[in-house]
Parts: C-alpha cells; structure tokens; sequence
C-alpha cells in the first residue's frame, strides 16, 4: 500500500497542474469564437487553399488565388442577396 500522505501530494500536484493549464488557455467560448472567426477569415481570404494555387515551380498561382477569393466575396453577396429579397418578400 502507498502512504496516504503521498498519495494526497501527488494528487495536490495533479489538480494544481489542471489549473495552472486552465489559467493559460481561454474560456471554452471565447476560444471557439475566435477559432470560427479565423477559419472564416482564412477561407474568404483562401488562405485554407494555398497548399493548391502552387504551380510546378513551387510558386503560388496568383490568379487562382484572386480567382478564389473574388468567387468566394461575390457568393457571400450573394447570399446576402438572398436573405434580403427572401425577407422583403415573404417576411414583410
């Protein structure tokens, strides 16, 4: 059998390390808003395909990446487009 009394020192170390661990990290919603608004902010910037806008050479295809970003800013308007001519016509 272990001693009790260190048993409890080893538990005492385990929960202050939890903490220590929790202190540095964000709360649980602020992280994962700002892991929505990163991945958001990545995507319409395509930053999330860069890895395929190489050419053969290993440079970035600069007219891909444009191409992806203007595609992806005009699907956005348009569906902000969208929500509003849905809500002026059937909501109002």
């Amino acid at each position: 059998m272990t001693d009790p009394r260190e048993r409890e020192q080893a538990e005492r170390r385990e929960a202050l390390e939890s903490l220590r661990q929790l202190s540095e990290r964000d709360t649980f919603a602020t992280s994962a808003l700002a892991r929505t608004a990163q991945r958001a902010t990545d995507h319409f910037a395509a930053r999330d395909t860069l890895h395929d806008a190489r050419t053969a050479d290993g440079s970035v295809d600069r007219i891909e990446l444009w191409g992806r970003r203007i595609g992806r800013g005009l699907s956005l308007l348009g569906l902000i487009a969208l929500a509003v001519f849905l809500y002026l016509t059937y909501l109002r």
